[in-house]
């Protein structure tokens, strides 16, 4: 039987230990997901090269080829994008409040500047006149 002291420690190290586990499961799913949007993004510059829409494409799904509309595979390939985009998003979102928990949780002081978000075209244009003056 454990004392008193070392269950909390041993709460601690296995609270601490998990967070870390959920903060790399995130990373490395958002390099797996962006390595398939690279692949997408192959694939779709592929597609804007070959100038023969009338004719059909062949696609690879896991270890099948299967053959295709060029316009039908471009549609799919560019919805698969969004969504990979939209997931990647909100993985990043996600780890940024992981990553301050376990800070927390460890004891360190959250991380400056960590929650900055990208100006978007709008607020880029207005800062562009401001400058101008």
């Amino acid at each position: 039987m454990l004392s008193p002291e070392a269950e909390r420690v041993l709460r601690y190290l296995v609270e601490v230990e998990e967070l870390a586990e959920e903060v790399l499961a995130d990373k490395r799913q958002i390099v797996d997901l962006d390595t398939k949007r690279n692949r997408n993004r192959e694939g779709l510059r592929a597609l804007q090269k070959d100038h023969s829409l009338s004719e059909d494409v062949m696609v690879c799904f896991g270890n099948m080829f299967i053959k295709m509309p060029h316009s039908e595979t471009k549609e799919m390939i560019e919805k698969d994008q969004d969504h990979l985009n939209k997931e990647i998003e909100r993985l990043r979102k996600q780890l940024k409040v992981k990553v301050n928990r376990l800070f927390e949780a460890q004891g360190k002081p959250e991380l400056k500047g960590f929650n900055l978000s990208p100006l978007n075209q709008d607020e880029l244009k207005a800062l562009k006149i401001i400058l101008k003056g």
